[in-house]
């Protein structure tokens, strides 16, 4: 009876012991799975992360911001560009702010009840800013040029414009 118990005993153990070796086994075999996996999705974050750094670089290039020479012009005149950059901006933006229904340097009347808006400027280099202005259901683009006269006031001046047609 003692070699019974014995034997019943070493088989359940030897049955134990291919249980957790094959459980083991697959549990090993999903990590191995799952850290291929977040490899490649690691490997296409980083593809990902480098386009996108490529893309901004190349978004930048008309841009004051990535211009050292337009900075420079600035610099060279004495003014503080961390100061002079946002007021250019600042300037065109307050152009929205106007009676009536024509724009101080949008060359068009709205066509909708809304007013002509400037939304979004780019300023590209110490003398150009382009930018894009709407109604709310027509929009378009205007290029212009500025310079700072001798008492420190900006000048704008609408070089080029263009309205988009309605897509209706």
């Amino acid at each position: 009876m003692k070699n019974k118990i014995l034997m019943y005993l070493f088989i359940f153990t030897v049955l134990l012991l291919i249980f957790q070796y094959v459980n083991s086994k697959n549990i090993l075999d999903k990590y191995e799975e799952d850290i291929v996996n977040v490899k490649s999705q690691l490997k296409a974050s980083e593809q990902k992360i480098k386009d996108m750094e490529e893309h901004n670089f190349e978004m930048s290039y008309f841009n004051i911001d990535g211009n050292e020479d337009a900075l420079t012009y600035f610099e060279a005149q004495g003014y503080n560009t961390t100061q002079l950059i946002p007021a250019i901006k600042e300037g065109l933006y307050n152009m929205n702010d106007y009676e009536g229904d024509d724009h101080p340097i949008v060359p068009y009347v709205s066509m909708t009840s809304s007013k002509l808006l400037i939304n979004n400027i780019r300023i590209l280099n110490h003398k150009w800013i382009i930018a894009n202005f709407t109604d709310g259901e027509f929009w378009g683009e205007i290029f212009v040029s500025y310079e700072i006269d001798e008492a420190n006031n900006l000048k704008y001046k609408l070089v080029e414009y263009l309205m988009y047609p309605s897509v209706n």
